[in-house]
């Protein structure tokens, strides 16, 4: 099947671009944004499955104590460029530079009219690679880039004004294989389930921190990324020669768990830099639920079929999140960062399912110590 997407010389099988993924059921292509400051948070996602014919979004705020969210999911347009479903749309005003997004859903009184310009070139994160047995779970690249936003934000009783230059927050692109939607059938694996991740972007006014870590339970990493990412000026380039980011020899974590919770109260990155040690310290401000996005959500969760064009909304007071329930497991929270004399604003996100030693887990969902 033929897109508008065949016209451009970026083919790398023999295949029309509309055949994705070798035909695997779980293939997936998404675009991610978040923006925070000290006070509030807010995240888009939207995804297509080209094999499951589904397109879904979801934009959510963490603001004065609660966490909001629309959803939208539907028949997957035959042109992959139509990124719009329902209230909730995203633009490629600049290729790796530029983006818009907004969102008109005044049923919940949730609307957005944003701008989202890169602060650092691309960094493209090694790829991320899981098989159980000859299986395969995960096969996934991702882009991050961090920027700062403006625009506006419309909420049931208030209004978010981000003026220049603007409130940081990242952007994230993934592409590959990743559990979605209805699991095909497969014989029970005799061992919990299990996953650990950390993934920490951090803005700071010269120079941006990439994290990212992927554990078995006993800690050893089987995906692992560190770099220093240049803040960059307006015209300069965002991919290619002249926009490498300084990939460190060495990162480690260390997470100071909320007792009876899988969420940080606290947590340290310690860097080698030049063979040099250095320390970062990551203070959470604010905690938003992955599930206000689509992740692990009960009912919103990604690549599911509802109708042809199905939207939904959900509020939630914050507190009443803060469970061992598996939709409220998956987190990002908002963490003022020390690097040494310089503070800067961010996020960890963490998603710990099952058993991991370092960190005291040794059930599917049991909390700290």
């Amino acid at each position: 099947m033929l897109t508008p997407f065949d016209d451009y010389p970026v083919h790398q099988t023999p295949l029309p671009l509309a055949h994705a993924g070798g035909g695997h059921p779980d293939f997936y292509d998404r675009f991610w944004f978040n923006g925070y400051t000290e006070d509030y948070y807010f995240a888009v996602a939207l995804g297509i499955y080209p094999n499951r014919g589904i397109i879904d979004a979801a934009f959510a705020v963490v603001h004065d104590g609660w966490q909001r969210s629309v959803f939208a999911s539907g028949r997957m347009p035959l042109d992959p460029a139509q990124t719009q479903v329902g209230p909730i749309s995203i633009d490629i005003t600049e290729p790796l530079r530029i983006n818009r997004v907004r969102v008109n859903s005044a049923d919940s009184g949730i609307t957005a009219d944003l701008s989202f310009r890169a602060r650092t070139a691309a960094f493209c994160e090694p790829r991320q690679t899981l098989l159980a047995g000859t299986r395969p779970v995960m096969d996934v690249t991702r882009l991050a880039q961090l920027g700062q936003w403006t625009g506006t934000i419309g909420l049931p009783s208030d209004s978010l004004t981000l003026g220049a230059p603007g409130i940081y927050g990242t952007k994230d692109r993934s592409w590959g294989i990743r559990p979605i939607g209805q699991p095909a059938p497969a014989a029970p694996s005799p061992a919990l389930p299990q996953i650990f991740f950390l993934w920490a972007p951090l803005n700071f006014a010269d120079e941006c921190l990439h994290y990212m870590t992927f554990e078995h339970a006993d800690g050893k990493a089987w995906a692992k990324t560190a770099a220093v990412l240049p803040v960059i000026g307006q015209n300069a380039p965002v991919f290619g020669p002249g926009s490498e980011a300084e990939e460190l020899a060495d990162a480690r974590h260390q997470v100071h768990w909320a007792p009876g919770l899988r969420r940080s109260q606290a947590a340290t990155l310690i860097l080698s830099r030049d063979g040099r040690p250095e320390t970062v310290r990551l203070e959470p401000l604010l905690t938003f639920r992955m599930r206000g996005a689509g992740y692990l959500h009960p009912t919103w969760g990604h690549g599911r079929w509802h109708d042809e064009l199905a939207v939904g909304a959900e509020e939630h007071k914050v507190t009443e999140l803060d469970t061992l329930d598996p939709s409220c497991i998956h987190v990002q929270q908002v963490v003022r960062a020390t690097w040494g004399e310089r503070t800067g604003l961010g996020v960890l996100e963490q998603l710990a399912i099952g058993p991991h030693s370092p960190s005291g887990f040794r059930d599917l969902f049991d909390g700290a110590p």
